[in-house]
């Protein structure tokens, strides 16, 4: 026996017209969560704008007083109780919603924030005089002349003062304050032509961010605006990347593979200018680096596609931070490739960050006196060597002799081979410093590259199963069925076999015996997390893997003069060979003066 709805009397209510703060409040439910959202909402109408300055000044996180003040295009004495109404808006006529050029577009920020906060507008146009107006739990005072220059001031204080109970679920000040910052940078990455200012006013006021606004070409001001933001490692090791497919064009920056994080904490991804967080984007970025990082690794990247807006729905989040493709395989297969070709084509290039990683791990003696090249005692003169590896010192470990001439090799990227050590570490000589290879993992990736080459050319070699495996899945099946075409091509033909279920008829060679409804689970679980699957792809590349790894340079084989340089030209002219399978660098270069300095000499 079912208890009786408290919610529905004998006596059913009627229907009522709830009275606009009831309105506002609980739009403000789903445009402001937080203080971070305020801001958000503030810093695109400031943008919408016009403005090319923005000054963000925060107390407590955003809870006690959030105040951004731009020198925009400002707003008319007579326009300011129309901007508190609800959907009253100067970016759209209604006609279009298809068709945003803009931020805002649904008149929502300002009436929302006014509901659960206490608000005050202040502006001035270029040919208008000043004027402000105050609103308090959404209660609007008339507007009054104020003095200000040309732009807009909105001050917010007290947020969810008029809903308590949503106080009780913000964050401390700190994490509020890390979000709000956040928010400030996105927004600042996406518009390199703005200057950005973020103000901490708890106590004495302190500037914790500011972005100084860039000029020149767009590619080369976003350049330095992420230099700013995300710091120099970043640009020193990220490719740029500039693409287009069917209407779509992306650009941004993309960090090497070897400059990777362990959380998903710096992939900024931007739809005409709007930061997003969408599942189909994150999910094309994973793919474009599956073959070169492993699961527990992140990709760290700025990416920005620009399309007509009619090719893409802003309009399906209250707080319009997803957004819909009209076609999104287009969208997705533009990041795959762009990446990709731009990471192949970066070719034995690793990260700046893995010769300072190696560098540091370098000390000098805590209890020994720094001995200076002067004081040092005058060794008795050597003759000429060809190589370090020809120095053979009585103290020294011997190492693989190398017969090279000394300049031969040194101007290319990789060097010249001058010895093996530890039966592993190639050390090559540059003209400006040394690099150390490892052997088995360069040489590791080198194979797998022409296994996958191979595979590109003669295709995934199907095995028909004698008797077909039935694999019950539900509503699931028809999903796989539409990606049926796209599975066989990686040797997985499957056919339906009445309601909610599979018959599969044939399994990639490659991978033995497949457990057949533990396959197609794990690629219906991408799909729902990513919209996308690369569970079989990434199974037969691991197949790959571990064949490259067993046909490679074993650790400990002691290789000769020929081979080792014969290793660094293959490495030069590999796509990816700057990591190896796993994700490792393959390699370490120091530069001469930094080596230098680990001995004094600078």
């Amino acid at each position: 026996m079912h208890a009786a709805d408290p919610n529905i009397s004998e006596n059913r209510p009627r229907i009522r017209q709830l009275d606009e703060a009831a309105v506002n409040r609980i739009a403000a439910g789903e445009v402001v969560e937080r203080p971070a959202s305020a801001v958000k909402e503030l810093i695109e109408n400031a943008i919408d704008a016009g403005a090319r300055r923005i000054d963000v000044t925060v107390a407590d996180g955003g809870k006690r007083l959030i105040r951004v003040d731009d020198d925009g295009c400002g707003i008319l004495a007579e326009d300011l109780p129309l901007a508190l109404s609800r959907h009253a808006t100067s970016k759209i006529d209604g006609s279009d919603l298809l068709n945003i050029h803009t931020f805002g577009f649904r008149g929502e920020a300002l009436p929302s924030l006014g509901a659960v906060g206490r608000l005050t507008i202040t502006s001035r146009t270029k040919s208008g005089e000043g004027a402000a107006i105050a609103v308090s739990g959404g209660q609007a005072d008339p507007v009054r002349p104020a003095a200000t220059p040309e732009g807009t001031t909105v001050e917010l204080r007290n947020l969810f003062y008029a809903t308590p109970a949503r106080l009780k679920f913000l964050r401390t000040d700190r994490a509020e304050m890390q979000a709000l910052t956040d928010v400030v940078k996105r927004l600042a990455m996406a518009e390199p032509y703005i200057r950005f200012a973020l103000t901490d006013a708890t106590d004495a006021p302190r500037e914790t961010f500011r972005a100084e606004a860039e000029a020149g070409a767009p590619q080369d001001a976003l350049r330095r605006r992420l230099k700013t933001i995300l710091g120099p490692d970043f640009t020193e090791n990220a490719i740029a990347i500039d693409a287009e497919r069917e209407g779509l064009h992306l650009s941004g920056f993309a960090a090497l593979p070897t400059y990777s994080r362990g959380a998903a904490v710096q992939q900024f991804l931007f739809v005409n200018g709007r930061s997003v967080r969408d599942k189909l984007l994150t999910g094309a970025l994973r793919a474009a680096y599956m073959d070169v990082l492993p699961r527990d690794r992140h990709a760290a990247a700025a990416l920005f596609i620009d399309c007509d807006p009619t090719l893409v729905d802003v309009n399906v989040h209250p707080a319009k931070s997803e957004v819909r493709f009209r076609d999104p395989g287009t969208a997705r297969g533009l990041i795959v490739s762009g990446l990709r070709h731009a990471l192949a084509e970066a070719g034995h290039r690793a990260s700046t960050t893995v010769a300072s990683d190696a560098l540091g791990a370098f000390t000098a003696p805590d209890d020994a006196p720094r001995v200076y090249q002067m004081d040092r005692p005058r060794p008795a003169p050597l003759p000429r060597q060809t190589g370090f590896a020809e120095a053979q010192a009585p103290f020294a470990e011997p190492a693989a002799r190398v017969e090279t001439p000394a300049t031969s090799g040194e101007n290319l990227p990789l060097g010249a081979a001058r010895a093996q050590v530890h039966e592993n570490y190639v050390i090559a000589q540059t003209q400006d410093g040394i690099v150390i290879v490892d052997q088995h993992a360069a040489h590791e990736r080198l194979v797998y590259e022409k296994l996958k080459a191979q595979m590109a050319e003669t295709g995934v070699k199907a095995q028909t199963l004698l008797v077909p495996d039935i694999v019950e899945l539900g509503a699931g099946a028809d999903r796989l069925l539409a990606i049926s075409e796209d599975l066989a091509k990686l040797g997985l033909a499957i056919e339906p076999f009445g309601p909610g279920a599979l018959a599969v008829r044939e399994t990639p060679a490659i991978l033995g015996h497949v457990d057949a409804k533990a396959l197609l689970t794990d690629i219906l679980d991408e799909l729902d997390t990513y919209g996308e699957t690369t569970a079989l792809s990434e199974r037969i590349n691991a197949i790959l893997s571990r064949i490259a790894c067993h046909g490679s340079v074993r650790s400990g084989r002691q290789m000769r003069a020929e081979e080792m340089n014969a290793l660094l030209r293959e490495m030069e002219a590999t796509p990816n060979s700057g990591q190896c399978n796993h994700g490792r660098p393959t390699y370490a270069k120091l530069a001469l003066a930094d080596i230098e300095k680990l001995f004094g000499r600078r």
